[in-house]
C-alpha cells in the first residue's frame, strides 16, 4: 500500500508545482477534445434536429444506427481511421497519421453519434404544439423554430457534455492515431497507460486526478446552468 500513498503524494506535488510535461499533456487533451466536440456539435446537432423534426423514409433506421454507434469501441474507430490514413490507405498521401488532426478525426467520429443521438432524443421529447403555438402568437417560422429548440437546450447541452466526456477519456483512438508522441500527441489517457507500464505511478495518478476533476467540473457547471435557467 505504501507505493499508492507515495504515488498520491508525488502526484499532488506534480500538480501543485505546475510541472511542464504535466501541463503539456493536459493541454493536448483539452485542445483535441474541445476541437472534436465542437466539430461534433456543428455536425451532430443539426443532424439530430433534422432526424427528430422531419418524417422521412428510413428515419427509424437512421436512429437505430445513431444509437448503435453511440457505443462504438474506440479501438474499432482507431482501426478504421488508421486504415484510411496509413501509407497504404486511400488518404495516406496526406500524411495525417500520428498527428493531432488524425486524433481530432477519430474523436469526432466517436462524439458525433452521441451528440446527434441525444439531440434526437431531446428534440423528440418536446411537445409538438410549441412551434405552432409560437406561430399563432405572431412569431415567424424561424423564430418559432428557435423557440422550439430553446425548449430542448438542456438536452442538447447534455449531449455536448456526454460527447466531450466520451472523447476526453478515450484511449484507443489517441494511441492508434496519435502515436503518443511526447509534446505533440501525448494526452492524458495515453500518458497514463505509458507511465503505468513503466511503473511510474506519480504522473499517472496526477493525470487521473485531472480526468476526474474535469469530469466533475463540467457536470457541476451543467447543473448550475440548469438551475439558473429554470
Amino acid at each position: 500500500m505504501d507505493y499508492i500513498f507515495n504515488g498520491v503524494r508525488e502526484a499532488l506535488k506534480i500538480i501543485l508545482s505546475g510541472d511542464a510535461e504535466f501541463v503539456a499533456i493536459v493541454g493536448v487533451s483539452l485542445l483535441i477534445a474541445s476541437i472534436s466536440t465542437t466539430l461534433a456539435a456543428l455536425s451532430g446537432i443539426p443532424c439530430g434536429v433534422l432526424v427528430a423534426h422531419k418524417r422521412f423514409s428510413g428515419r427509424d433506421a437512421v436512429i437505430t444506427v445513431l444509437n448503435t454507434f453511440m457505443s462504438l469501441p474506440t479501438v474499432v474507430v482507431g482501426l478504421m481511421v488508421y486504415s484510411f490514413l496509413s501509407r497504404r490507405g486511400p488518404c495516406g498521401s496526406l500524411g495525417l497519421l500520428y498527428t493531432r488532426t488524425a486524433m481530432v478525426i477519430g474523436q469526432w467520429i466517436l462524439a458525433f453519434p452521441i451528440v446527434a443521438g441525444l439531440t434526437v432524443a431531446a428534440v423528440s421529447g418536446l411537445d409538438e404544439r410549441i412551434h405552432p403555438t409560437a406561430l399563432s402568437l405572431g412569431a415567424d417560422p424561424a423564430q418559432g423554430f428557435r423557440i422550439f429548440l430553446h425548449e430542448a437546450r438542456f438536452g442538447i447541452l447534455a449531449a455536448l457534455v456526454a460527447g466531450f466526456g466520451r472523447v476526453f477519456a478515450e484511449v484507443g483512438v489517441s494511441m492508434m492515431l496519435g502515436g503518443n508522441i511526447r509534446g505533440y500527441t501525448r494526452n492524458i489517457t495515453t500518458a497514463i497507460a505509458l507511465e503505468t507500464s513503466k511503473g511510474e505511478f506519480a504522473l499517472a495518478i496526477a493525470l487521473g486526478l485531472v480526468l476526474l476533476s474535469v469530469a466533475l467540473a463540467i457536470n457541476v457547471l451543467f447543473g448550475l446552468f440548469r438551475r439558473k435557467s429554470l
